[in-house]
């Protein structure tokens, strides 16, 4: 059976990604930081706890790796690209990557990378289908191009067969085993509307977010490491394939955990952006993650609604014994 190896198991996508891949009959070896506890399925799963920014620790975890999915993040995310250690893990855990891969020859395995759309920089037009120059404005977007490239660099070099997935913004709840949160802004004001408070848009509330439910994203991946070849030195966007202002979705959350909560919705309001906004904060975003779509057969499945309501749900759930009741 295949070995697929999960680099940053634990985390909001990888968790999701971990329990997909656990549907299927294959070696699986979920890699984290930090002990936990992934979903049990048809696969053989092996779980490691590891530093992966130590070069031998690293090794050990891809070890005879058929294909790995690399969803690793610096501790505090994409907010804390500028911190020291931040590139050490975004960038130099993937230089590593290819390094320790290429020098044990035989076939190539795959590496699925999952970057971000934003690594465009500010949309040059609506949808983006990848096919744009990239000219990213923040630290953590330069950081996943250069990742990205070193990917692409070590896949032309035969050292790796790269596919780069360039994900929209991501949000829903989190899978079991997980032992991070999406801390995105759907939960981010799900939590606010949970403790009463007003939502707070940046803006008018006309911009418009491309938002793409995790478990489709991890679906994707999935779909990406069944299809690989014609995907491989590749960038591929993936998203809802639709848009949707901020105002309507803020007023999706406050509705919806109002229905949960029985409590009147709290209010949505527009504020003036802050000083530290990036410029990308105030341009709408589309994706067209068509090419994807036709290679793949991948489709997103879960409508915005349902994954506030399912993100809401999962907030508002009490938990017993580490199991939502």
């Amino acid at each position: 059976m295949a070995l697929v190896t999960v680099l940053g198991a634990s985390g909001f996508v990888g968790a999701a990604v971990t329990r997909a891949l656990a549907r299927q009959p294959i070696r699986l070896r979920a890699v984290a930081r930090r002990p936990f506890t992934p979903a049990r399925g048809l696969a053989e799963t092996t779980v490691v706890t590891a530093d992966l920014t130590d070069r031998a620790a690293l090794a050990d975890a891809v070890a005879g790796s058929d294909a790995v999915v690399y969803l690793l993040l610096a501790e505090g995310g994409w907010r804390a690209a500028e911190t020291p250690g931040a590139e050490r893990v975004n960038v130099g855990v993937m230089r590593d990557l290819v390094d320790v891969l290429g020098a044990h020859g035989g076939t190539p395995p795959v590496v699925v990378y999952c970057g971000t759309v934003s690594q465009v920089g500010l949309p040059p037009r609506e949808p983006i289908d990848g096919s744009e120059p990239d000219d990213p404005v923040t630290p953590y977007d330069r950081q996943k191009l250069v990742a990205e490239q070193v990917l692409k660099a070590a896949t032309a070099d035969g050292r790796v067969r790269g596919i780069s997935l360039r994900v929209s913004t991501v949000f829903g709840e989190a899978a079991a085993g997980s032992v991070s949160h999406d801390r995105g802004v759907v939960t981010a004001m799900a939590r606010r509307a949970l403790a009463g408070e007003p939502l707070t848009i940046w803006g008018d509330g006309t911009v418009r977010r491309d938002l793409v439910h995790v478990a489709d994203i991890a679906s994707a991946v999935t779909a990406a490491l069944a299809t690989p070849d014609p995907l491989v030195g590749g960038h591929w966007l993936l998203g809802a394939d639709r848009s949707c202002e901020l105002g309507e979705i803020f007023g999706l959350v406050a509705r919806e955990m109002s229905d949960h909560t029985g409590r009147p919705p709290v209010a949505v309001t527009c504020v003036p952006p802050p000083p530290h906004a990036a410029a990308t904060d105030s341009r709408s975003i589309t994706i067209d993650s068509g090419a994807f779509r036709e290679i793949t057969g991948w489709r997103p499945e879960i409508p915005l609604s349902e994954g506030i309501r399912r993100t809401v749900a999962a907030l508002t759930t009490p938990i017993h014994g580490g199991v939502r009741t």
